[in-house]
């Protein structure tokens, strides 16, 4: 009885084999695939540099077993990589590892749907505790942070912005990102090899979803996740 309960405990565990390291640092990358092969028991370990690289490696097989994503990628902004890759990884736990290790940007990032946050001056026991925390299905939060005191507080701007952003399909969130550069729907159809009908219907349904009533009002919506408007003055 106790061998087969045990054996029931150790399958409930997510498998953490394969890891995707999304970061454009070479040097970061190769230290921390070491770390997790030492102290987190993963035994692959991929990088990516870029986060369509990032995205594209998800498409493919054997999807990895978890993804840990640095916040500051050349192509990405703000907490943008993290939602249109939760998008595109479904099930698969993003953990943040990252420098920019200020509360509300740890908040921001979990609100978005991360596994969890590391930050990244973190030594080897904070990584093997934070992989055992979602191993075990649960969220990994960097020692000394707290969560807000009150539930039922009113979300922030930049907390509703992430939680309306998190609700687009990737291609929404794609369409977005040329938007917010200033493309127009026939230069978003050419980029993206679909018809320009269909980047309509595609910005209606990112206003609905962002429940704003002009493209301008989306681009803001879109800034309101960024690094900027998530850091404390002076910083």
């Amino acid at each position: 009885m106790v061998a087969t309960e045990a054996s029931v405990a150790t399958a409930a565990l997510r498998r953490l084999d394969l890891a995707l390291i999304v970061d454009d640092h070479p040097l970061f990358c190769d230290a921390l695939a070491l770390t997790l092969r030492a102290v987190a028991g993963v035994a692959r370990v991929e990088t990516a540099d870029r986060l369509d690289a990032a995205m594209a490696r998800l498409d493919l097989t054997p999807v990895p077993d978890i993804v840990v994503l640095d916040l500051n990628l050349p192509d990405v902004n703000g907490l943008d990589g993290l939602i249109r890759l939760k998008a595109v990884a479904g099930s698969v736990p993003v953990v943040v590892v990252s420098s920019l290790a200020d509360t509300r940007v740890i908040g921001a990032t979990l609100k978005a749907g991360a596994a969890g946050f590391i930050p990244k001056h973190s030594g080897r026991d904070a990584f093997r505790t934070a992989f055992e925390t979602i191993r075990m299905g649960r969220i990994a939060l960097p020692e000394g942070y707290a969560p807000p005191a009150d539930p039922r507080a009113p979300a922030s701007r930049q907390e509703e912005a992430v939680a309306r952003l998190s609700l687009l399909t990737r291609q929404q969130a794609k369409i977005l990102e040329l938007i917010c550069e200033g493309l127009l729907n026939k230069q978003i159809a050419y980029d993206l090899s679909i018809a320009e009908t269909t980047v309509k219907a595609h910005v209606t349904a990112i206003m609905r979803k962002l429940g704003v009533q002009s493209r301008t009002q989306a681009v803001l919506m879109a800034r309101e996740a960024s690094f900027s408007s998530l850091m404390p003055e002076g910083e």
